[in-house]
């Protein structure tokens, strides 16, 4: 921590590969965060003046800048998280496609549509439309800087609202290209700010005057949030990590099943909310499949496939769930008891763990995966969902993938490939459990970001007048058998 001339706060954004100072941030304070709540205040009621099409083509905009500098953004990502750049290109692809689908879909789902009023109210019109809720306050990872948070801050956005931005404080780099590059396609007021700092930071834009917090980071601080916004009756989506689950059947593609797992496991060094961390294997493949990982995980390098923990403190809980898991009897195939480092963690492949090992039961966000043999698919469907967590699956299978799918406990399932459904904008994506609740991206996640107004009009008098005093005996006796002769027989 360093303090200006101004006694202004800062601190230090870190590459976690080398530890090199990448930039300087400040620690913005509650007045702070108060002040920048004012004033998207008063910009979204001209942000919201745009209508649809106004604000469409301001997105359309901001992502065409996003996409020509690609290269830019991608190189602070690498800087900030440690992770390839190929990675990074691909977190910000797909954001860019989730910025276009945002843009383009607003009108339709979020204008107004035709309600039937029913048979006794057929001379009123009733309409649905969805208005903007005001001023968003979205706080976002650091795992996925640019793809987490803009699933929420573009579809805030095109519904109409301001966003205050508070980017993770590992990640505060990545937040403010993404908020100057949108200063340039609207310069006119303060749509999109950025406010920076740890916690306390985060708390502040809880506790302030906005309508709606987006936030996505553990269960812990989740509830944590929820508390705080609880205060204001402050609606939250909480995005809250998972211990996510892959099936493998009988009359799985094994190789596809198997890359699937290590990518889903490995990838980002396994620091992905809906990354694999458990697999669940039916017992005729299940020494194949284990072959068939444990070959294609010996390939993997860390420093070149995938970057170092972004968080130091997570290096401790990937080590004690190695730890846990070994003491318990478990076995590591690929890594293992001398896998975590100073920075990076090799990958670990963990067979024979118990269910009630830490290795299995909390979200370890770090390179590793256990495998479990089951006897049929129905064992793996009870273990997949004995668990707290249920954010995304995945299933490999010829001919029961739809019917796995739906009997998981989860916001998402993938079939037949890995995590495909982040990257498929239309898409809904949220947890049930201790992974949260409210979904982000597709429809609904642009329904979260407005609030619904019912409106009935009368487009002509009826002689079944029932909501005056003066109604007769004589409209409540035909109200009587129009019901009856409508709704009386079963």
């Amino acid at each position: 921590m360093t303090s200006t001339a101004r006694a202004v706060e800062t601190f230090d954004s870190l590459n976690p590969a080398t530890d090199e100072v990448v930039g300087t941030y400040p620690v913005h304070t509650d007045q702070d965060v108060t002040e920048a709540v004012e004033r998207a205040r008063a910009a979204a009621a001209w942000w919201n003046s745009l209508g649809f099409a106004g604000r469409a083509d301001r997105l359309r905009q901001w992502k065409s800048v996003v996409a020509r500098r690609m290269e830019s953004l991608c190189q602070v990502v690498s800087e900030e998280t440690g992770k390839p750049f190929g990675d990074a290109q691909l977190e910000t692809v797909l954001a860019i496609e989730h910025i276009a689908w945002a843009a383009r879909n607003a009108r339709k789902v979020l204008g107004p549509h035709r309600r039937s009023p029913g048979l006794l109210l057929s001379n009123q019109a009733a309409t649905v439309e969805y208005h903007p809720l005001g001023v968003v306050g979205v706080i976002g990872p650091w795992n996925y800087p640019v793809f987490t948070p803009l699933g929420s801050v573009s579809y805030a956005l095109a519904a109409g609202n301001a966003v205050v931005f508070k980017p993770s404080e590992y990640t505060p780099g990545v937040g403010k290209w993404l908020v100057d590059a949108f200063a340039e396609v609207v310069p006119e007021y303060p749509v999109l700010q950025l406010i920076t700092g740890f916690g306390a930071t985060g708390a502040a834009l809880t506790r302030a005057d906005i309508d709606k917090i987006a936030f996505t980071g553990s269960a812990a601080t989740g509830k944590k949030i929820m508390a705080t916004a609880a205060e204001r009756l402050t609606p939250v989506i909480i995005e809250a990590g998972g211990k996510d689950p892959l099936l493998v059947d009988s009359d799985a593609d094994l190789d596809a099943a198997a890359e699937a797992a290590v990518w889903g496991a490995f990838s980002n060094a396994g620091q992905t909310c809906v990354g694999v961390e458990r697999v669940y294997v039916h017992q005729q493949v299940y020494d194949t499949f284990v072959s068939k990982v444990v070959q294609r995980a010996q390939q993997v390098r860390p420093g070149s496939d995938y970057g170092p923990m972004t968080m130091p403190a997570q290096l401790d809980v990937v080590r004690r769930h190695i730890a846990d898991a070994l003491g318990k009897g478990g076995r590591a195939l690929v890594g293992g008891k001398d896998a975590v480092g100073d920075r990076y963690v090799q990958p670990t492949v963990l067979v024979d763990v118990p269910e009630d090992s830490q290795a299995v039961r909390e979200e370890t966000f770090g390179p590793t995966i256990t495998i479990a043999k089951v006897a049929d698919m129905d064992e793996a469907v009870e273990k997949a969902n004995d668990s707290s967590y249920g954010l995304g699956s995945t299933v490999f299978s010829k001919r029961r993938g739809m019917e796995l799918a739906r009997k998981l406990r989860t916001g998402q399932t993938a079939i037949n490939a890995p995590l495909s459904f982040a990257g498929i904008a239309s898409l809904p994506f949220g947890g049930i459990g201790d992974s949260g609740f409210g979904r982000i991206h597709g429809p609904e996640g642009l329904r979260e970001f407005a609030r619904p107004k019912a409106i009935a009009r009368q487009r002509f008098t009826t002689p079944l007048a029932l909501t005056t005093f003066a109604r007769t005996a004589r409209t409540e006796a035909l109200v009587s058998k129009l019901v009856k002769r409508l709704h009386g027989k079963p």
